[in-house]
């Protein structure tokens, strides 16, 4: 069971870092800066925060509060990178950083206790917290993709009418045991 929960929860945030990434492959360099107000967040600000807080989260997960003295998180609302490239760079470094930790894990760690802003949670609770944590904001840079491409977006699902062949598609084959994103 436990073996089971580490490999589909690494599934879970390949699949989110995947959305993150074919969003940013289809934005420009000006689009990742684009913020529609003053109390609004870029992509390049979202993603920001989301690697900060991997960066903190996943540094030494098991040894020391997840919330690290040297995170600056009011920082991360503000953008100083010039350019996309700069932005991705970041996002992968939090991520490598996020996935050392979960490669590093075993059975026998996830009932350990660790902390977050001295709050005890269970590891799997630690890891279900970020990862629905992820998945908030990175639903968020998808959002902001589909408005500021409009008519350019490429969706990252099943497309606007296509459920019906998709579908038929999915049910035409034999039934198997795998995890969804197995066929993305």
């Amino acid at each position: 069971m436990l073996h089971s929960y580490l490999n589909s929860v690494k599934k879970q945030f390949e699949y989110y870092k995947s959305l993150g990434d074919k969003t940013f492959t289809q934005l420009t360099n000006e689009q990742f800066f684009f913020q529609h107000n003053n109390q609004s967040n870029s992509v390049a600000i979202i993603s920001k925060h989301i690697s900060g807080n991997m960066l903190s989260r996943w540094t030494n997960f098991l040894t020391e509060d997840g919330e690290k003295v040297w995170r600056n998180r009011d920082d991360e609302f503000i953008n100083n990178f010039k350019t996309k490239n700069d932005v991705i760079n970041y996002w992968e470094k939090g991520w490598q950083c996020l996935f050392n930790a979960i490669n590093s894990l075993k059975e026998t760690d996830l009932e350990k206790i660790i902390y977050i802003r001295n709050h005890g949670h269970t590891v799997v609770e630690a890891i279900n917290r970020q990862l629905c944590h992820y998945a908030y904001h990175v639903g968020q840079l998808v959002y902001l993709g589909k408005l500021l491409l409009n008519e350019e977006w490429q969706s990252l699902s099943i497309p606007k009418n296509a459920s019906k062949n998709y579908n038929a598609k999915k049910f035409s084959k034999e039934k198997t045991r795998k995890h969804f994103t197995d066929d993305l």
